[in-house]
């Protein structure tokens, strides 16, 4: 049976990958569009999400917890379908945002869950709360970019 901290330290891992999952993502979601403004913004998330992974790190290894290093199989997939989607779709910037705004909304149940099934030591979660926030505004700003696009 795995301790408390062992059982926070293993959500903080899976939610690390997620992030890893999420900063690939954007970071080829940015190679791979010629939109200046859309470009803009998949750097900045894909900064945005680096940090979150080295928040999230930190705090697992001050929990005394081992890092997992790496993505998921399910972000690789993603990423691979947001390839073949942008390759064949005529329209690369909306399905392109279109799928940022799926993966957004998917990070924001993620964290919602992990807030509500775990009780947290406080830093852990203020931490998972303010990248919570700043994840639903960025959800805000991309429904506005969609909307203009």
């Amino acid at each position: 049976m795995e301790t408390y901290t062992e059982e926070v330290g293993s959500k903080l891992n899976e939610l690390l990958e997620k992030t890893y999952d999420a900063e690939k993502g954007f970071k080829n979601a940015a190679e791979n569009i010629d939109n200046s403004s859309l470009k803009g913004y998949f750097e900045r998330k894909a900064k945005e999400r680096y940090d979150f992974g080295h928040q999230l790190k930190s705090e697992i290894r001050n929990m005394g917890q081992e890092v997992d290093k790496g993505g998921s199989v399910t972000g690789s997939v993603h990423r691979a379908w947001m390839d073949v989607k942008a390759l064949f779709s005529g329209d690369n910037e909306e399905s392109m945002l279109e799928e940022s705004i799926r993966g957004e909304k998917a990070a924001i149940e993620e964290y919602q869950n992990i807030l509500n099934e775990t009780t947290l030591p406080g830093s852990t979660r203020t931490i998972l709360m303010n990248q919570k926030s700043q994840i639903e505004s960025g959800l805000n700003k991309i429904k506005r970019l969609e909307d203009v696009h």
